[in-house]
């Protein structure tokens, strides 16, 4: 029995904030975005809006498209870093009521941008050990509610959505994700961190006076240690099976900077026209990258039924992580 990537769906809020209006926010210029990191514009979601309305909306999109039924799921992981709460119900528990799904393991996993990668980690290994038949994963943020938006650094960087996928069982290998990797070092903790509201610096009055609720980045040393990190990871998934970066239909790498997306395309001589994009409208979702990034291809009519994809991720703790997918839905 095999694991295999059934469905996908996604869902981006109304708001949109654009480079334009950051100008009039921060010492800024559109340029200067644009130059450093490709993104031109983010969505935000709304002051109602929580991380399980996102998430809720884009699992009720994938579930549709699987042509399952709701009572078919038996699985809910939901990856994030911007739960509704602090600490319980987790959002999947959430979700999971607001789709009226009961009685099925539902489960939060915090990995940050590489969250959507561990969650398929799981959900293969629940399937293919026979514990689960169709897992629901979901990586959803709402980033808007974690920046600094005084922050230049940060604030231009992040947008809020979600995206989900039901993984089934199948016995066509033709139609498996055929490998994941994930990995982690808690060396660089400090590269990403929200410092504040945790045990080690409980809520309190110092926490909100020093802002240390909010997203910090260690911008240039993320950088250099995420081309790096990413480069290794993708050569040696392709090297444990058996392929090269020709054998792969579509790169689907973490949509947080197109320097970094660039270079790590170029150390693998990867084409560029099977390099999926969604960075400049979308800016950095976090978990959500990915599979909101696989949705608008699937969307746009670019991703075909049997295509592999190489997933490459890398993201605050720090993890990372990659997969190689063929596509189904």
């Amino acid at each position: 029995m095999y694991a295999s990537l059934k469905s996908i769906g996604a869902y981006v809020p109304e708001k949109k904030l654009t480079n334009l209006d950051f100008e009039k926010m921060v010492d800024t210029t559109d340029a200067w975005i644009q130059q450093r990191t490709g993104i031109k514009e983010r969505y935000i979601a709304g002051e109602d809006e929580t991380t399980s309305d996102l998430a809720t909306k884009a699992a009720a999109l994938a579930i549709e498209r699987s042509g399952l039924e709701l009572s078919d799921i038996d699985g809910i992981i939901c990856a994030t870093i911007t739960p509704d709460f602090f600490c319980m119900p987790s959002t999947a528990c959430v979700v999971a009521d607001k789709l009226g799904i009961k009685y099925v393991t539902a489960f939060d996993i915090s990995a940050a941008c590489s969250g959507f990668v561990y969650a398929m980690s799981m959900a293969k290994a629940f399937i293919e050990s026979g514990m689960k038949k169709n897992v629901l994963i979901i990586g959803a943020e709402k980033m808007s509610s974690i920046v600094d938006y005084s922050d230049r650094a940060t604030c231009v960087l992040f947008g809020d959505g979600a995206g989900a996928a039901v993984i089934s069982a199948t016995e066509d290998k033709k139609k498996a994700i055929l490998d994941v990797k994930t990995s982690a070092d808690g060396e660089y903790q400090d590269f990403l961190i929200t410092a504040g509201g945790g045990s080690k610096n409980p809520c309190s009055q110092h926490v909100l006076n020093e802002k240390m609720q909010y997203l910090k980045m260690k911008g240039n040393e993320t950088f250099k240690l995420a081309v790096n990190t990413l480069t290794k990871d993708v050569f040696e998934i392709l090297d444990d099976n058996k392929l090269t970066s020709n054998d792969i239909d579509w790169f689907v790498p973490h949509q947080a900077n197109y320097r970094i997306i660039n270079a790590v395309a170029k150390k693998l001589k990867m084409d560029e026209d099977k390099v999926v994009l969604t960075v400049a409208g979308y800016g950095n979702t976090s978990a959500a990258s990915i599979p909101m990034a696989i949705n608008k291809w699937y969307e746009e009519g670019k991703l075909k039924d049997g295509e592999l994809m190489l997933l490459d991720t890398f993201g605050g703790g720090l993890t990372w992580g990659s997969a190689l997918v063929h596509f189904n839905a």
